[in-house]
């Protein structure tokens, strides 16, 4: 069932949680002259994960092969010029995949709705 949620929506729906995070981020530097790792950590594993929705028509969690990587960026040990480097060549990859993803334009509400329909009535007879 989680392919009828699925769809090229994802795309918008990551890069605004990503670009929120780098507005954040952005706004600490100027304000402040510091950066919160965390957020930076966000805004890497965002894209990641958008890429990997859009190249696999799935949603996965699991970082992978990125996770010692992005756990440096947290701790602050990389440097914030590295970081933005890494998320804008991630950036240019987030939109490659949405060009080639074979996800539906929007999702199949239909379906999701007779899922849902069918989920919440089993509770009422449960």
């Amino acid at each position: 069932m989680r392919q009828v949620f699925l769809s090229k929506l994802i795309y918008q729906t990551y890069n605004g949680y990503a670009m929120s995070q780098f507005r954040k981020i952005e706004q600490d530097l100027r304000n402040h002259q510091t950066i919160r790792w965390k957020h930076a950590m966000h805004l890497i594993r965002l894209i990641l994960c958008g890429i990997e929705a859009l190249r696999e028509n799935t949603i996965r969690v699991n970082v992978g092969d990125h996770r010692e990587r992005l756990l440096c960026v947290r701790r602050g040990e990389l440097p914030w010029e590295e970081i933005n480097a890494w998320r804008l060549d991630l950036h240019k990859r987030f939109e490659a995949a949405f060009e080639k993803t074979s996800l539906p334009d929007r999702p199949d509400y239909e379906a999701a709705n007779r899922f849902l329909v069918r989920a919440r009535k089993s509770m009422v007879r449960g």
